[in-house]
């Protein structure tokens, strides 16, 4: 299921702002170097997360989820000089394009990439410490990656979760991926300690500001 019209999309990405410069080649590269391009947040979304940062006020961001860097680079483009953006990666030949074009950016020295399962990660991370958190990374993991999240944002921090609609199979789960998905969204919309939107930008997003 395409959850939004091509034309539609197209028409969006052309009244959308324009990002750092640099972002147009990470895109390019993405495409010619990776097999799944489209793991890759995009324009539209990479400008709504710089504007959830710039809007928050985030100091601290964490995601979970680095890929290319695309989001990393989007939103520590919003953050302060003295901001930090830590990313989780597990798989180097992504990890190395992410650290390739944070080297490039003036805004690189703001983002920490942490090689390595991201659970451990959040695990090391203490209570109350993050502005801001972005989930796009291994499906069944989203309900673990919540509530860590849930655990090291402060009071009014964000939570952003992407491919909360998984194209439309959150309507008919048939696989563990998809399962694990709409375990996510259940919990987080009868989670008392948030309250929540859900939003059908590209293939969903859900955000939650911790109470």
């Amino acid at each position: 299921m395409r959850l939004v019209d091509e034309e539609i999309e197209r028409y969006a990405a052309a009244h959308t702002g324009d990002g750092p410069e640099l972002l147009e080649e990470l895109s390019r590269e993405t495409r010619e170097r990776t097999d799944a391009p489209q793991m890759m947040v995009g324009r539209i979304e990479g400008a709504f997360l710089r504007l959830l940062v710039a809007l928050t006020g985030a100091r601290r961001v964490v995601e979970v989820g680095t890929f290319t860097g695309y989001s990393a680079l989007s939103m520590a483009a919003a953050l302060p000089e003295d901001g930090e953006l830590i990313t989780c990666e597990v798989f180097e030949k992504h990890a190395a394009i992410a650290r390739e074009f944070f080297e490039k950016s003036p805004d690189g020295k703001k983002v920490k990439l942490r090689f390595g399962p991201a659970i451990e990660t959040l695990r090391s991370l203490p209570a109350d410490s993050a502005d801001l958190v972005f989930v796009d990374a291994d499906k069944q993991a989203y309900p673990a990656y919540y509530e860590e999240a849930v655990r090291i944002l402060r009071v009014g921090g964000l939570l952003v979760a992407d491919n909360v609609l998984w194209s439309g199979r959150v309507l008919d789960p048939a696989d563990d991926d998809t399962r694990a998905i709409v375990a996510f969204n259940q919990r987080v919309q009868t989670d008392p300690r948030v309250e929540n939107v859900l939003l059908t930008v590209r293939d969903g997003m859900m955000l939650a500001r911790k109470r």
